[in-house]
């Protein structure tokens, strides 16, 4: 008896499923670069975490010259590509990714930057079906963070993302209804009792900056671009060390505004007050010697170096914006004050350096919500979205997730999301 078209494709999908099921699941991780910010460091602490018996992944990146952490993702097993030019807009990385893809297909494409996303899902919906992978896209970053031509080419392409996961609440809500209303929250996290291992070279990071053991020490760790707002903390911190001679800053990142910085630095004589360390690859190290976290952002997504300065103990010290608010409750954690108010800022850090009892509660509270901040979570989440894909068929968009979790909670605006909560639903009904 011959077979319907109808009957052999669905022969074939059954066929297909089964097979995808008897062997790991191959993931491409993609990324504009792979420098030390917050997002490309996520990647390394993720591939520690990695279910290497259900996955294999690989990862590949669009400029030569953000090689940063490429060896650390090599050492943890994960073979890393650059498929680009020095120059994000070189149209010639979409040619290399699909032809990677083509000659080492993978079941997932997960896209860390907008760029990458909107290029990933382009490639994959021209490769025949054979081998066209689910793309899966993830939000580190503010929708307005973005130039207006990448979220034009962003918000036209978004369609084609099979899953959207977002790294806090306020980036999701930071999306277009369409958008949003499609998107996963997955709070990512940090290898905590690696950074908490670190306070033990309190002494010696201290000894080594030439920091006297009892001096009050304010640390930042943020690369040097405009977003960050270093001006805004030097101001705060000149203010600090007029009222409290005795405070010394460190700060820890390198980037474009490094001259710009270290200028500012010099006009304003502060000196050995505040340390600018440049690029420390014991960035964590270095945190662990200070006795307060800064942050002096104008937008965040959600800030990793928070993550880290709270699994420390860290009070923390920083702007209103964002994703931080999810991480620090004011007058729990630390003290937020709003972006671009450097005055705000030094009150608030002279009011936590000059209160030891409540820069002791506080730092009791930080280092509660620091051990809640597990990396293990944000992977097991999204590699349950990875088996849902992976096990379909046919690639699903997000509205079939609603037949593993249940109905989507309702926003704000009465507009169905699936929440934290459900995707951690997700991850029940993958391993059960």
């Amino acid at each position: 008896m011959v077979l319907s078209r109808a009957s052999s494709d669905a022969a074939r999908s059954s066929h297909d499923s089964r097979s995808r099921r008897d062997r790991p699941i191959r993931v491409l991780w993609l990324v504009k670069g792979l420098d030390r910010g917050g997002a490309e460091r996520l990647l390394v602490v993720s591939a520690r975490s990695r279910d290497r018996e259900r996955l294999v992944v690989r990862a590949a990146y669009l400029l030569p010259q953000m090689d940063g952490l490429v060896a650390e993702l090599e050492a943890e097993g994960i073979p890393v590509a650059c498929l680009g030019r020095r120059r994000i807009l070189d149209p010639r990385w979409l040619g290399s990714l699909r032809t990677s893809l083509i000659r080492t297909p993978v079941d997932i494409v997960h896209a860390h930057s907008p760029v990458a996303a909107i290029g990933a899902r382009i490639v994959a919906r021209s490769l025949p079906r054979r081998v066209r992978p689910r793309v899966v896209s993830t939000d580190h970053s503010l929708w307005d963070s973005h130039v207006t031509a990448t979220r034009w080419a962003d918000g036209l392409t978004s369609g084609l993302d099979d899953a959207r996961l977002t790294v806090s609440e306020a980036v999701r809500a930071s999306l277009p209804t369409r958008i949003h209303r499609r998107s996963l929250v997955v709070t990512p996290g940090i290898d905590v009792e690696q950074v908490r291992a670190q306070r033990a070279q309190r002494t010696a990071i201290r000894t080594e900056l030439g920091l006297e053991p009892s001096t009050l020490v304010v640390g930042t760790v943020a690369n040097l671009r405009p977003v960050k707002a270093y001006p805004d903390l030097l101001a705060a911190a000149l203010d600090v060390v007029q009222l409290l001679p005795d405070i010394r800053f460190v700060a820890v990142g390198h980037g474009p505004q490094a001259g710009e910085i270290r200028a500012l630095h010099a006009k304003l004589g502060l000196g050995d007050r505040v340390l600018l360390l440049g690029h420390r690859s014991d960035a964590v190290r270095v945190m662990a010697g200070c006795d307060v976290f800064a942050l002096a952002s104008r937008s965040e997504g959600l800030s990793v170096a928070i993550m880290e300065a709270l699994a420390l103990g860290l009070p923390v010290v920083a702007t209103d914006v964002g994703g931080i608010p999810e991480l620090v409750q004011h007058g729990r954690e630390g003290l937020l004050v709003p972006p671009g108010r450097p005055r705000e800022l030094a009150t608030a850090l002279v009011t936590v350096l000059t209160d030891a009892e409540r820069r002791r509660q506080m730092a009791e509270a930080a280092a509660r919500r620091g051990a809640a901040l597990s990396i293990d979570t944000a992977v097991r989440r999204t590699e349950a979205v990875y088996h849902h894909l992976a096990a379909a068929g046919t690639a699903p968009r997000l509205g079939a997730f609603h037949g593993v979790v249940g109905t989507p909670p309702t926003s704000r605006d009465g507009s169905r999301l699936e929440s934290t909560e459900s995707l951690a639903n997700i991850g029940e009904a993958t391993e059960g």
